[in-house]
């Protein structure tokens, strides 16, 4: 049996709370249904009249832009007759005007299971915006694709605030979108009007192919599930000058430089003996962004054991292995980054500077987990406080 959305939930039998009341609703191409079904145009049609304007998150409405400021600018949906607002454009959250047209945010996002991913941090800001209007916010909840048992990584870091990570969560956390928004509304002790519309039948132990629910990629660099698999730790490579495989079929999956010699690093990789995972050389050219049109050597990520991989430790073991092996040639990527112009991007992906510092001070991985071991272990103490489902 199929996995049921937030957003069938809502649709199936619509709150008492919503009726008579003005919509936005934030959401892109990933927002649909398990008969791929626009959420925006289910929601129009449903509720007729209360639909005022669409909001959009970083990378677009239809999820057509590429990575790290790359703009969207207000447009319109000439099929319902309303206005698209970007909130990756000339703003990062709503406007006081923007809400002031409507009295309730409903949030249908696919979020990937990552600190770094930016549609929990548009929430974030867009929650804060919206209980300082005084303005409703709905979560329609979707699964968390790499399921809701395992966290990993150091929390983020205040020094290391940005739009990759505005509030202490770890890398993997291991929570849905409308588990999130209550560990936002605890954070900041938000005055807000918060309705979470809960799945049905999704559990904690279930990655996405487990739910039997259709995957449609919620940012151009996001195409498969295997992808958003590796992400948690393969997005490290964005602050260095090793390419994370975009501009290939398999970004994330797939990493390398003109300057790696695969089998020192495989060789130095495999000391550490980390589990759940075969590495595979591959020899691949991008054709846009690092190293565009040269030739890479590098490897493909092969998940093996999804319980025993973990996505950031294992990246972070690459990245250590390639300092060691090539120190001359790797180089931490300089701003800017997301809006960021001045701080280095690899400490607001990683999201605190000591895990940077002992990569290049040549720390093996056991060494690089001991930073965040205690922290990791009070956050998952504090986490059931915000769970939604067993």
């Amino acid at each position: 049996m199929n996995v049921c959305t937030g957003l069938e939930t809502f649709l199936e039998n619509i709150p008492s709370w919503v009726k008579g009341r003005r919509l936005g609703l934030l959401c892109n191409q990933a927002s649909v249904d398990s008969s791929l079904r626009y959420s925006k145009d289910l929601i129009f049609s449903v509720l007729p009249g209360q639909l005022k304007c669409l909001f959009s998150p970083q990378h677009g409405l239809y999820a057509e832009k590429q990575d790290n400021m790359k703009e969207s600018p207000d447009d319109f949906d000439p099929f319902l007759n309303i206005p698209i607002l970007s909130l990756y454009g000339e703003d990062r959250e709503p406007s006081h005007r923007q809400l002031s047209k409507i009295d309730l945010l409903v949030v249908d996002l696919q979020d990937i299971g990552s600190r770094v991913y930016t549609f929990i941090w548009t929430l974030y800001l867009a929650m804060k915006a919206s209980a300082r209007a005084g303005i409703g916010v709905v979560i329609l909840d979707r699964p968390n694709p790499l399921g809701g048992e395992l966290i990993e990584g150091n929390l983020l870091a205040r020094e290391c605030q940005s739009f990759v990570g505005l509030a202490p969560l770890p890398m993997r956390h291991g929570m849905t979108i409308g588990e999130i928004a209550w560990f936002f509304m605890e954070e900041h002790d938000l005055d807000l009007e918060l309705h979470i519309v809960k799945m049905q039948g999704w559990r904690r132990e279930m990655d996405f192919t487990a739910t039997g629910l259709p995957w449609i990629w919620p940012s151009p660099n996001m195409p498969t599930f295997d992808t958003a698999r590796v992400y948690p730790g393969q997005v490290i490579w964005e602050g260095t000058n090793v390419s994370e495989g975009r501009g290939t079929t398999k970004p994330f999956e797939i990493f390398g430089a003109p300057f790696f010699d695969t089998e020192a690093l495989r060789k130095e990789v495999e000391r550490w003996k980390m589990p759940g995972f075969v590495l595979r050389e591959q020899v691949f050219e991008p054709t846009f962004h690092k190293w565009s049109g040269r030739r890479c050597a590098g490897f493909q990520i092969h998940i093996t054991h999804r319980l025993k991989y973990r996505p950031y430790i294992t990246t972070l073991a690459f990245l250590a292995a390639v300092k060691r092996m090539h120190a001359k040639d790797l180089a931490w990527k300089g701003p800017p980054y997301e809006y960021e112009f001045t701080r280095l991007p690899a400490d607001l992906i990683m999201g605190d500077k000591r895990v940077r510092r002992a990569i290049d001070a040549g720390a093996d991985p056991m060494d690089i987990e001991s930073i965040w071991a205690k922290d990791l272990k009070d956050f998952e103490k504090a986490r059931p406080a915000w769970l939604l489902y067993p």
